[in-house]
């Protein structure tokens, strides 16, 4: 899917819209706090159902205001393993809302017209991926951040994966119950056991199935990364207990560890991508460059995987020039382009697509923020199809 247009209604300092958009290249540029994010916040939310900078609904709410609205009309296009750009064109196939009302706490969540109940139906319609300054706690960060950045791609791979992990998280919170109280029921916590064990097990063959072709796709990006570190980079999946000796048992040996601490500590909560070179982490050894270079390469490779499924991502990619130097922009411009991705892309200067692309896409559009307001420019690309 690709975004087409987007209208929002008291979201941050946006005018309403409605703004129309490349299903392929979007360049947005202007000042520091024009309402460059904030755009691409609210996109982010058609996909996300959250904002990328926060966790409070009520901090993108528009000041004085109780309730915001962002709508958008998306466009499905099958994406083929490789994507020549010449783009065929695209019809609106689905219409994508999401309003939040900050007194009532209530969320309404709505797809052609109609409310739908669970965010995953939104984002399973709309992939959305993010690569800002946040973005690169993927290799600097806890487990949590690795976890989450495989779990996005198994949700789209996947659809299976939602409810399943949905349902061993439920469990998870059973056992935590039980560990923390003070009088704990060994058959009691067997019988969740049992039902851990199980469900680990589901979750885990999914994302070891993704996972690697996950790092397939990984390890053909790096083959073209010259440096010395990318040939060395060891890329594992760790299941979050001993495979060898399985959880069951693992649970059993370390129970009043967890007794102890309260709460569980082994199993697919605790899974993680080791990523480590010559037998040490990389946030230890990696500067903060080869950090970055490696993040990039690990959505583009988010994005190959689904791209063999005919998905295509939307990137939103904010204030990326600050972050990268101008060969990694070329490296990660030319490479979404390959993919037939939709990219968002702001910067402060008025970007110059020759620099980007060798040969520049012959649809791309690029806008400049003001005070929350986005005007389209004309551009060489936009003159070639009038």
């Amino acid at each position: 899917m690709a975004l087409l247009s987007l209208q929002t209604e008291n979201f941050r300092n946006l005018a309403p819209g409605p703004f129309k958009f490349s299903p392929w290249v979007n360049l947005i540029y202007g000042a520091n706090g024009s309402g460059k994010t904030s755009l691409l916040e609210a996109i982010a939310y058609l996909g996300l159902g959250r904002s990328f900078r926060q966790n409070r609904h009520q901090v993108v709410c528009r000041e004085g205001q109780q309730r915001f609205v962002v709508f958008g009309a998306v466009s499905e296009r099958s994406v083929p393993a490789v994507v020549e750009p010449g783009r065929a064109d695209t019809a609106t196939s689905a219409r994508l809302g999401f309003s939040r009302d900050i007194q009532s706490r209530e969320t309404r969540l709505r797809v052609d017209g109609e409310n739908v109940y669970s965010l995953s139906v939104l984002a399973s319609l709309f992939p959305v991926s993010v690569i800002d300054p946040g973005v690169f706690d993927i290799v600097a960060g806890g487990p949590g951040k690795r976890r989450q950045f495989l779990d996005w791609l198994v949700f789209h791979v996947e659809p299976s994966f939602a409810p399943l992990w949905q349902q061993c998280q439920r469990t998870i919170s059973q056992r935590n119950q039980i560990l923390r109280s003070g009088r704990i029921d060994d058959h009691q916590l067997q019988v969740w056991d049992r039902q851990f064990v199980e469900l680990a097990q589901q979750v885990d063959e999914l994302r070891l199935r993704v996972f690697s072709e996950l790092a397939t796709h990984l390890r053909s990006v790096l083959e073209q990364v010259h440096g010395e570190w990318a040939a060395a980079l060891k890329v594992e999946y760790s299941p979050g207990w001993d495979r060898k000796k399985g959880l069951a048992t693992t649970l059993i040996e370390h129970r009043e560890q967890e007794r102890k601490v309260g709460h569980t500590l082994y199993g697919p909560n605790r899974a993680d991508i080791r990523l480590r070179y010559h037998g040490h982490a990389v946030a230890e050894l990696f500067s903060r460059g080869q950090q970055k270079t490696l993040v990039i390469l690990m959505k583009l490779s988010q994005g190959e995987v689904l791209a063999t499924r005919g998905k295509q991502v939307t990137f939103l990619l904010d204030d990326i020039n600050a972050e990268l130097d101008l060969v990694h922009r070329r490296l990660l411009a030319e490479r979404l382009n390959r993919l037939g991705s939709q990219v968002f892309m702001t910067a402060i200067e008025r970007p110059d697509p020759s620099l980007l692309w060798e040969v520049p896409p012959s649809d791309y559009k690029m806008f400049h923020v003001e005070h929350g307001r986005l005007t389209e420019e004309q551009t060489s690309a936009s003159g070639a199809s009038e």
